[in-house]
This record gives C-alpha cells, sequence and structure tokens, in this order.
C-alpha cells in the first residue's frame, strides 16, 4: 500500500479545522438561542408579561433579525465572515445579557432594547456563519452544510437541559443567561480563528471581480430569478420548520385531547427527525444531487403533513410527524448552499435567501395561529401543504451552477482527503 501524500494530508488539515470551527459556530448559535427561550416562563413571572406582551417581546427581536438580514452581505463583504461572525456574536450576547438586566430590574424598555440588539446580532451572525459553511463545502467537495444545521440543534438541546437545571435550582435569570452566552462568545472567538483564511482566494472574496458590490449588489441580488426561486424552496423548509415549532406540540394537546407530556413528545419526534435527516442526509444529497432529494424532502413533508392533518389516531399522526420533521429539515441549509454556488457573487444572494427564509419564521406560525381560532390547529397546519407544493414545483433553480463539462445537477466529489467534519 503506497505511504500517505503528506503533502495533501497538510493541506486537507485546515479545512477540516475550519469545518469543524464552522460546527462549533452554528451549535453555539442554537446555544445562545436556547439559552433565552428555554427561560422564557421565567422572563414571563420577572416582567407579569401576558401571552399578548411575551408575543410582542419576540416580535421586536425578530423584527431586529428581518432588519439586519438583507444588510448582512453588504457586511460581510466588507469585514469578512471571522470578523463578522465574531462581532455580531458578540452584540447577540450583549443584547440578550442586556435583557436579561431589564428582566431584573423590571424595565421593560431596556428588554426591549435588549431584544433589538440580540435580533440584529442573530440575523448577522446567521448569515455570515452559512457564508462560512458555505465555502468550507466547496472546499471540501461534499455536502455538509445540514450537519452544520443539525449542529445548530445540538446546541438547543444542551442549552435546555442547562436552563432545565438552572430553573430547578432557582439561579435568577440575570446570572444564568449572561453567563451562558458571554461563555459562548469566548468559544466563538477561539473558533473562528480557524476560519478559512481571508484574502482574495477565499472562496467569497470579491477579488478583483466585476460582480457588483455593496448597495447595487444587494439590489441585484433581490432581481435574479434563481436567487427568488431558491428563497421560495427555502420559505417553504421554513415555513414546515417553524409551524412544528409553535404549534405541532398544542396540535397534538387540542387534536387529540391528551396531556401536556404527550404534545411535548410530538415536538420531540419531530426535532429528532430533523436533526437525524440533516445528519445523516448528506450522504443522499452527494449520492443523488440537491433537486432528487429536496423532490424527496418534499414529498415526506406532504404525506406527513397529510396524516398529522387527517389521521384519526394519535399513533398514526406521530408517524407522520416523523415524515414531517424529515422532510423539513434540508431545504434551508440545502438552500444556502445552492445560494452560494457563485462564491463571488455569496454574500449578497445568502442574505437575500436568508431574509426570505427568516420572514417565513417570523410571519407564517402567527397567521396560523390566527386562521387555528377558526377550524383548529391540525386543520391550520395543512395550510402549509400550499408552500411546499410551490417549493417543490421550482425546486430545479436548486441544481447548482453548471460548470465546463459537468451536468447541472451532479453530485458534489466525495471520497476526497479533506472530506470530513
Amino acid at each position: 500500500m503506497p505511504a500517505p501524500d503528506p503533502t495533501t494530508a497538510d493541506a486537507a488539515a485546515p479545512i477540516r479545522h475550519a469545518s469543524l470551527a464552522v460546527l462549533v459556530v452554528f451549535v453555539l448559535n442554537g446555544f445562545n438561542f436556547a439559552t433565552w427561550a428555554s427561560r422564557l416562563p421565567a422572563i414571563r413571572d420577572g416582567l407579569d408579561f401576558t401571552p399578548e406582551k411575551m408575543g410582542l417581546m419576540l416580535l421586536v427581536g425578530a423584527v431586529g433579525s428581518l432588519v439586519a438580514l438583507p444588510l448582512s452581505g453588504m457586511v460581510v463583504e466588507r469585514l469578512g465572515a471571522r470578523r463578522t461572525v465574531l462581532g455580531f456574536a458578540v452584540l447577540n450576547a450583549f443584547g440578550l445579557s442586556l435583557a436579561a438586566v431589564g428582566v431584573a430590574v423590571g424595565q421593560v424598555l431596556v428588554v426591549g432594547v435588549g431584544m433589538v440588539l440580540y435580533g440584529i446580532g442573530t440575523g448577522v451572525w446567521d448569515a455570515a456563519m452559512n457564508l462560512e459553511g458555505a465555502a468550507v463545502e466547496q472546499r471540501l467537495g461534499r455536502t455538509v452544510m445540514p450537519r452544520y444545521h443539525a449542529g445548530f440543534s445540538f446546541g438547543t438541546v444542551g442549552a435546555a437541559g442547562l436552563s432545565a437545571a438552572m430553573a430547578a435550582l432557582h439561579v435568577p435569570v440575570v446570572v444564568h443567561v449572561p453567563v451562558a452566552v458571554t461563555a459562548s462568545v469566548v468559544v466563538v472567538a477561539f473558533a473562528v480563528r480557524r476560519f478559512l483564511p481571508e484574502g482574495p482566494h477565499h472562496p467569497h472574496s470579491a477579488g478583483e471581480s466585476h460582480a457588483p458590490r455593496g448597495a447595487r449588489g444587494a439590489l441585484a441580488a433581490w432581481l435574479e430569478p434563481r436567487t427568488l426561486l431558491i428563497g421560495l424552496v427555502v420559505l417553504a423548509a421554513a415555513l414546515t420548520e417553524g409551524s412544528a415549532n409553535d404549534w405541532v406540540s398544542l396540535a397534538v394537546v387540542d387534536g387529540f385531547e391528551t396531556g401536556h407530556a404527550v404534545g411535548a413528545l410530538a415536538f420531540g419526534v419531530f426535532v429528532a427527525a430533523m436533526t437525524a435527516m440533516r445528519w445523516f442526509g448528506t450522504a443522499l444529497l452527494d449520492r443523488y444531487g440537491r433537486v432528487a432529494v429536496l423532490r424527496l424532502c418534499a414529498v415526506l413533508a406532504i404525506v406527513g403533513l397529510l396524516a398529522f392533518g387527517l389521521a384519526p389516531t394519535l399513533w398514526l399522526a406521530l408517524l407522520g410527524v416523523v415524515a414531517w420533521g424529515a422532510g423539513a429539515a434540508l431545504g434551508f441549509p440545502v438552500g444556502m448552499s445552492a445560494a452560494s454556488d457563485d462564491p463571488l457573487r455569496a454574500a449578497q444572494r445568502v442574505s437575500v435567501v436568508s431574509t426570505i427564509g427568516y420572514s417565513a419564521f417570523l410571519a407564517g406560525p402567527p397567521l396560523l395561529g390566527l386562521l387555528a381560532q377558526h377550524v383548529g390547529y391540525r386543520n391550520a397546519l395543512l395550510v402549509i401543504l400550499v408552500p411546499v407544493v410551490l417549493g417543490l414545483l421550482v425546486v430545479n433553480a436548486a441544481a447548482p451552477l453548471p460548470a465546463p463539462g459537468a451536468a447541472a445537477d451532479e453530485p458534489a466529489p466525495a471520497g476526497r482527503p479533506d472530506a470530513a467534519v
């Protein structure tokens, strides 16, 4: 057997390190999100908020993200992914810490300012880490973006467990949240040092190209048919995921007249199915290509939603939740990869696709809640079938951009020595 080529191994090591660093950053993004979200009952009690006021508080944070996302491409172009991720992770943590202080002193305005800063930090951090993930994926020559998004889920699970322990020990929000998110940012600071070297040879560096940049580049991306169609695919996936996050447990409890524990179980089944598909679905993407796998996911989502909405028994509905979770798994991460196919225009295109996707997360679930007041949760969730079918019809837009001598949806090469996560 020939000895390994040390030159190849040396060249591969920085890419493997960068891939691990991106995974860590995704995990910590999920950790910060769930650190706050898991303490919402204590936050509600500390502020004495009604459900309507809680919804408004969360909306303020979401609006901060949506305001920042359209500008995120220009920020990454100017600062680079490394500084953008670290800088806006710091803003994310500062916003959460400020909001926690506002809860402790009972100042709603302070909480609101903190949530806006948190939303801005989260939106730009999300876009920048997706861009770096796409750059690493291109260097690896195999699909890894869904695994990064699975890392986000791992982070939320870890933070939820820690938050449960903090709540059981009666640790105040003003102590728990700032300490947890500050520790997270420290790890982010070490992780981004392993990102791909920045400069003219970085996959997403504009270098000396003639690609439009700044505000002109941002506007141009919003006028590209392929980018908007990828956005529709991501929108369908975001609605499919977001609706389950907000309503699947309530739909089970009300629809089958069962206890809260069973509703929580249904949500856990959804998250487990989605995370497993993100982690293991990369092999399907490498073997069959984006379009075929996204079609499979759309069909799974359709079958799952129909089974959940129309099933006469709880256990059949839970089987539908499994298909629903698997079907919702890959649209968002694959959409980020597709938007990044042209490295010179990736920043602006990811900004567009992210804005469309997060808009669905923001607007979709509340609208479904209003509809559920009239037709019930399970029937309301069937409305998600419409964007899923539309996404299925335009899924060809996610095919890789053709390269000289390559098929349009040719799977990325696998088995390279640097292809590891």
